[in-house]
């Protein structure tokens, strides 16, 4: 395996164990052609009327206000924990913005990149998604550390609780 394969099998990994976090719909980038791993992972919460209708460059940060929401009552936050789940909230939002600005990047210079621009647009996506976990595991890990067992036993359902989709995406990127 190439050290580019390992590389994407790596972030695709990374992102497979955030996915429960980042937004629930369709891939990072809808408009964009078949990419090794989706940035953007499936999620039982519907996607919100603005987050179908949003433009290319809007798409994650649409959807990532549905998850929030979403995850806000999944995990039943108490208000003692408001606090961390706001810097949980607040990674999910940055990371999301920061994919919006790359994926809209990348759809302008359709057409105009090398073969070598396209992989090297792609990698930035990836890397800027990593950059975004390794944000959010933090906060989600002190949020996670003030819940109650009960509450701890629920999150963990929560994230177990992948379609299939992303299952058979996450064995298809560990076997690339």
């Amino acid at each position: 395996m190439s050290q580019l394969s390992h590389r994407f099998a790596g972030v695709a990994a990374a992102a497979l164990f955030g996915a429960a976090l980042l937004a629930p719909g369709a891939s990072a980038q809808q408009s964009a052609p078949a990419q090794p791993m989706s940035s953007a992972p499936p999620s039982s919460a519907p996607m919100s009327s603005s987050a179908s209708s949003a433009m290319p460059g809007q798409k994650h940060s649409a959807r990532v206000e549905s998850r929030i929401t979403s995850l806000h009552s999944q995990l039943k936050i108490t208000p003692d924990q408001e606090s961390k789940w706001s810097a949980v909230a607040d990674a999910m939002r940055d990371n999301a913005s920061s994919l919006d600005e790359l994926a809209q990047q990348r759809t302008s210079m359709r057409g105009k990149m090398s073969a070598v621009d396209d992989l090297k647009s792609y990698e930035a996506i990836a890397d800027a998604h990593a950059d975004g976990l390794k944000k959010l595991v933090p906060a989600f890990s002190s949020l996670y550390d003030s819940m109650s067992d009960t509450q701890k036993k629920n999150a963990d359902q929560v994230f177990s609780r992948r379609p299939a989709t992303a299952r058979r995406k996450a064995s298809t990127a560990s076997h690339s």
